[in-house]
């Protein structure tokens, strides 16, 4: 289930929140007893501190999270998070000291913490609840929480259990939940619906590829969604060295992405037209997988030379985007975890995204920032358009030399859109070592920053 506020106020403990520079200021109006037992303890306010303090029958009367410094605060996210691990089981209302443009935030982080992937293991996720602040808006921050929860699951999930048709059910959970139309195609239709290249990079595998395409709503802009449905990578062919290999399934990463912000707008009711593509496939091994040096024609009729069967993301995702530019929407979005070198460049914590709008830049970093949700632009760098232009086809799918790779590869894409506003966002999908609000395993990246931008992007 997906983490909620709690909902009784009558057993709820007060809770301040405290930074450093105002601990001697809150320490001057309470009783000496409690001043003497948060000296005591060594409680000064740091960030991730929190303590419970007792009334004069041992019960306990209130407690206190730290919140640090600003520059404390400026190295990481989710705060109230981590001082909320460290109380015990109950439910708490924070009555003083947290900044109202924070509120919504740390109250997602607290939502976050109370979330743990427990499909194979029972997990013991952090037992402190929370009342929702004043002024917060509860629907959307639970929307907002269950749409990540809902990526990290999807993302978590081994190939095992979350191939292509895993992925086709958790699509249609989603669109019966929120009353969406759905159709998929699969397998050998892909060929008669013309989207060959999801249909290639798919065939060799057991579990048949497919082409997820759901729908939502009827006013408002028009918005699609595309997003990497790579259930499992080997590489194909050109197979990746075990150690490559060892976090494959979360190359599916995008498609969480893309489902875990559908379910953001369609809970929150925004009035807007949605579509969400998904090309699920497996990247696999046996005699029929596509091959270096074949040449593959898309559905935008765009040839493409394979250099290498490892770069097979973007191969699905160009059917699906141009399907998507064929209506012209509003607005296009693909989400991927489509190269190393975005991490080379960015690290695990950051999105790099691309885009040519200043419209879409600056409503995206605004809402990034207020979301905790960090982003950073890369560039459509059209003098690099050459490298992806082999001379034996229109497209290169793995240019040599590695320079650029994550530019190169939001090229290639680019390519099939010509008609609609776009988008890519090239993210991790892994936290790779617990965080407040964190726990090492799969994580939503930029969906939090879009749903906050989506408005103004789409009416710009």
């Amino acid at each position: 289930m997906p983490p909620r506020f709690a909902s009784d106020a009558s057993s709820a403990l007060p809770l301040h929140v405290i930074a450093e520079d105002g601990l001697d200021a809150w320490l001057s109006d309470q009783p000496e007893a409690a001043q003497t037992w948060i000296a005591a303890q060594g409680f000064t306010g740091g960030l991730g501190q929190a303590l419970t303090i007792p009334a004069a029958d041992g019960s306990v009367m209130m407690a206190v999270a730290g919140f640090g410094t600003a520059a404390a605060r400026a190295r990481g996210r989710f705060h109230l998070a981590a001082a909320a691990a460290k109380l015990p089981k109950g439910i708490y209302q924070i009555v003083s000291g947290l900044p109202d443009d924070q509120k919504s935030v740390e109250a997602l982080g607290w939502l976050l913490s109370r979330h743990s992937f427990d499909r194979y293991k029972s997990q013991s996720p952090i037992a402190a609840e929370l009342l929702a602040p004043e002024a917060v808006n509860v629907a959307e921050v639970e929307a907002l929480a269950a749409g990540e929860c809902m990526t990290r699951d999807l993302i978590n999930t081994p190939a095992s259990d979350m191939g292509p048709p895993d992925l086709e059910q958790a699509a249609r959970d989603l669109a019966k939940a929120h009353g969406a139309q759905i159709n998929v195609i699969t397998g050998d239709d892909l060929l008669k619906q013309n989207l060959p290249m999801i249909h290639t990079v798919g065939r060799a595998a057991d579990r048949a590829p497919r082409l997820i395409d759901m729908r939502w709503g009827d006013s408002g802009p028009t918005l699609t969604l595309v997003g990497k449905g790579v259930c499992f990578d080997t590489g194909g062919l050109n197979l990746k060295p075990g150690a490559s290999m060892g976090l494959m399934k979360k190359d599916m990463g995008g498609a969480a992405a893309v489902l875990g912000l559908a379910h953001m707008i369609m809970a929150t009711g925004k009035q807007v037209q949605l579509r969400v593509l998904v090309p699920a496939v497996e990247n696999a091994v046996s005699g029929n997988a596509f091959r270096p040096q074949d040449i593959l024609t898309s559905r935008k009729g765009l040839t493409v030379e394979i250099n290498n069967t490892d770069a097979e993301g973007r191969l699905v995702l160009a059917d699906a985007l141009a399907l998507a530019d064929e209506e012209k929407p509003d607005q296009i979005i693909s989400m991927a975890t489509l190269t190393g070198a975005a991490r080379v460049a960015v690290g695990p914590d950051l999105a790099p995204y691309f885009s040519d709008d200043a419209g879409f830049v600056t409503a995206l970093e605004s809402a990034a920032a207020a979301q905790a949700d960090p982003v950073w632009r890369l560039p459509f760098h059209d003098p690099y358009e050459a490298m992806i232009e082999p001379g034996i086809a229109d497209l290169d799918n793995a240019p040599k030399g590695g320079f650029a790779g994550c530019i190169t590869a939001a090229l290639f894409l680019r390519r099939f859109v010509s008609d609609s506003p776009y988008a890519h966002f090239d993210i991790y999908g892994w936290q790779p070592a617990a965080a407040p609000a964190r726990p090492k395993g799969g994580v939503g990246q930029a969906t939090r920053a879009l749903f906050g931008a989506l408005d103004e992007i789409l009416t710009r």
